[in-house]
């Protein structure tokens, strides 16, 4: 709620009807961006020398924007937006705090949304699977794909090899066919021989 009641381009677009920018959703964004800033510099560093940097950099910065929240907060009406905001950032405050305490977690949710874009993308489109039975293959293959992707395999070059062997696998090897049986350089060099 910040970045919108911050939004300079977008109410620049909306002209005369577009609602006022907000000072303190602004001086919010300004001190979020300080720490996208660390983010964006340990990006790519092992665990520990994320939340390293995270304990000597990041943790003055938030304590800082939630003092600063705080004071800001209890000087606006409930009603007003940028409270709105507010409250619903301090009520969630350990959560959103949680990153510091932990290299392994990321100041945004963006790669989780971004690993589930193609199912909420598609999910109207497979409302009508045809039948029950449809959509359970459908479920059955957006499993399999998905567990392709968790074993760093390339889910297309998986599904083809799988779909060329699987007739003339016995169904006692058929777990070999699974994504984490599956040896992926192994069929690659096969297929490219051929």
């Amino acid at each position: 709620k910040f970045f919108e009641l911050a939004d300079i381009a977008r109410s620049a677009r909306r002209g005369k009807t577009a609602a006022p920018i907000s000072p303190l959703a602004l001086e919010a964004v300004k001190r979020i961006d300080v720490l996208f800033d660390i983010e964006r510099e340990v990006n790519g560093r092992s665990v520990e020398e994320r939340l390293t940097v995270r304990q000597e950099r990041s943790v003055a910065v938030l304590a800082d924007l939630e003092n600063w929240m705080r004071t800001e907060r209890a000087r606006l009406s409930r009603h007003a937006p940028v409270a709105k905001a507010m409250d619903y950032m301090l009520t969630r405050w350990e959560g959103f705090a949680r990153f510091t305490t932990d290299g392994r977690i990321c100041l945004t949710n963006n790669a989780a949304e971004r690993a589930i874009r193609g199912l909420a993308l598609g999910r109207k489109s497979w409302l009508f699977a045809g039948s029950d039975r449809g959509a359970d293959r459908c479920a059955f293959m957006l499993t399999l794909i998905a567990t392709a992707k968790l074993n760093d395999i390339d889910p297309q070059a998986w599904l083809a090899d799988v779909r060329d062997r699987i007739a003339d696998t016995p169904q006692s090897r058929l777990g070999e066919l699974l994504p984490w049986n599956w040896p992926a350089k192994d069929h690659r060099n096969e297929r490219a021989a051929a």
